[in-house]
């Protein structure tokens, strides 16, 4: 199957998802369970991450100003650019395609091999739909929330950094935090996410719900869904980039 066929049976695959809806109370336990299994445990390495990476580009960027010309607060402002406009809504996600991507395409491939999926679909239930849907939702709507924690937690690792190194003053990076703020850069990032968000759900249940082979088959999914997930991600990322700040 070329990648022109899979595009167009990933579309196909979308048709099914927000057609027939199941019973409002079944869809609502699948919704809260795939906020827990998607979002919640997610927050862990989000923070994790985000904290360190932030002290990190704090760092480098004032061992980069050694000209005495050059104003400190500087780092603060850097810190805050590259940790809004890239950091936290694209590399995060790419984080997160790894780790969700990998249990959506296991989690639905295993139904699929177990042949619970058929017996969905003989019961009368769109499969589709109550597999991929609550995981779109949870996602799409989980997701800006965990990306705005990941700003915060990188901007403070960066304070935290310079504080733990004395490398640059505390009221330096402050004043350059709030230098020249944008709240149009906010609305890109969480726009990114959302598109992000939607991509992290539907290509890894693509992948799981079309997966052939037995066990063996799924990991081989899993693998192929996480690098489809990135790429889609990077693709996606320099569109929304030229279509929203150019």
């Amino acid at each position: 199957m070329n990648y022109i066929e899979h595009v167009g049976k990933y579309f196909m695959m979308l048709g099914q998802v927000f057609k027939a809806p199941q019973k409002f109370r079944v869809f609502w336990e699948a919704l809260f369970r795939e906020i827990e299994q998607l979002g919640i445990k997610s927050i862990g390495i989000i923070s994790f991450i985000s904290f360190f990476i932030g002290g990190v580009i704090a760092l480098q960027t004032a061992l980069n100003i050694s000209d005495p010309l050059i104003p400190k607060m500087l780092i603060g402002f850097a810190t805050k650019r590259s940790i809004i406009l890239e950091f936290a809504p694209t590399f995060c996600s790419i984080i997160l395609a790894g780790k969700v991507g990998s249990y959506i395409t296991s989690s639905i491939g295993s139904m699929r091999v177990t042949e619970q999926i058929d017996a969905l679909e003989i019961m009368g239930v769109n499969s589709l739909n109550y597999l991929v849907l609550p995981k779109i939702i949870a996602t799409i709507f989980f997701y800006p929330f965990l990306i705005i924690l990941g700003m915060f937690l990188g901007i403070f690792g960066g304070w935290v950094a310079g504080i733990a190194t004395g490398m640059f003053f505390e009221a330096d990076y402050i004043k350059g935090i709030q230098y020249d703020f944008n709240s149009y850069l906010i609305f890109y990032a969480i726009v990114k996410t959302i598109v992000f968000a939607f991509i992290i759900a539907t290509v890894p249940a693509y992948h799981g719900y079309y997966v052939r082979g037995g066990s063996l088959g799924v990991g081989k999914a899993s693998t192929q869904s996480v690098v489809w997930t990135i790429v889609v991600i990077v693709i996606a990322n320099y569109f929304l980039t030229q279509m929203l700040l150019t």
